[in-house]
């Protein structure tokens, strides 16, 4: 069965979004370096492109909440990566433009077709209340943490509403020259 996990850039203080949605400077490591990855998405140090690629090739679907994915631009119509997406929502769209599953039965139903879609691969979980909602309902397996050494202040805050503890293992690190530290967690059940 297929892992759930998720991806995000998080400032120091917790913040995965500032105020209005914006994702600056959060993903300034994506732009930061000479190093394409291999699904041409960013130009990074080597060490985030190792980073970022291992992920994309164990991508087998996503998940994401409504307000990322419009924030997102739809992603041009396009699953992210090429993997399947899934998007929860309390309401689809009239006109389904790309190729997006719109699940209304929640975060559990979407995590459970997408698992189905990944295969042995991993399904990621993207955006701040879905990702919430997923660690509340016991669901998610890793965390991947890019820790970006700025201090937002406000914001979208990723572990926000959790209702409890969650232990984690640290499996995983890895410091890049542009700043951003890569961190890697297993939850511990």
């Amino acid at each position: 069965m297929s892992n759930v996990t998720f991806s995000l850039s998080m400032s120091l203080d917790g913040f995965v979004a500032g105020p209005n949605d914006e994702i600056d400077p959060l993903h300034d490591w994506l732009f930061g370096g000479e190093h394409p990855s291999r699904a041409g998405f960013g130009s990074m140090t080597e060490e985030s492109r190792a980073v970022l690629d291992a992920g994309i090739d164990n991508l087998g679907a996503v998940v994401v909440g409504r307000t990322t994915f419009e924030v997102s631009g739809r992603w041009g119509g396009k699953g992210l990566f090429g993997a399947p997406t899934f998007v929860v929502t309390h309401s689809p769209p009239t006109e389904n433009r790309g190729e997006f599953t719109y699940v209304t039965e929640g975060v559990e139903a979407a995590i459970e077709r997408a698992r189905a879609a990944a295969g042995e691969k991993h399904v990621s979980v993207m955006g701040a209340i879905v990702p919430q909602q997923a660690i509340r309902a016991g669901l998610v397996d890793e965390f991947v943490i890019h820790l970006i050494p700025v201090l937002l202040g406000e914001g979208k805050r990723l572990f926000d509403h959790l209702d409890g503890r969650v232990d984690l293992e640290r499996t995983h690190v890895v410091e890049a020259p542009e700043g951003v530290t890569h961190l890697r967690f297993r939850v511990v059940r």
